[in-house]
């Protein structure tokens, strides 16, 4: 069974900082670090937006200009586990947060479509 669990989210005040975890585990993920990872987020009633990305070996990575200097994704390929660490948090960053898994760890996209595994989410809410 292929799974991506996410983990971290809760309340904060703006200006707060939080931890978002994704473990990776399944068969499938046997070659974790082959994986291009990513970050999503919905609000109700939108589109799922695109956060981060983080490719294969981590020396490449994105972000959405909404979260740019203040969010950072990193991976540990060992742990399987993709982070997010959200800092200086934003009433209009609450969201339901998505990990998701593209096969092709070398292929950069922002389109949800593209990526092939997704976990459950975890709700982030920041009150101003």
């Amino acid at each position: 069974q292929v799974q991506l669990v996410e983990s971290g989210g809760g309340l904060a005040q703006a200006g707060d900082s939080l931890r978002l975890s994704c473990a990776a585990t399944g068969r499938a993920f046997s070659s974790f670090s082959s994986y291009f990872m990513g970050w999503f987020r919905q609000v109700p009633g939108k589109e799922r937006e695109f956060v981060a990305a983080i490719s294969w070996s981590g020396g490449s990575r994105y972000y959405a200009d909404s979260v740019k200097n203040r969010f950072t994704i990193s991976r540990d390929n060992a742990k399987k586990t993709v982070y997010l660490q959200m800092d200086n948090l934003k009433a209009e960053d609450t969201a339901v947060y998505y990990c998701a898994a593209e096969r092709d760890g070398s292929r950069y996209s922002r389109t949800p479509t593209d990526y092939d595994f997704w976990g459950q989410g975890t709700q982030v809410t920041v009150s101003s």
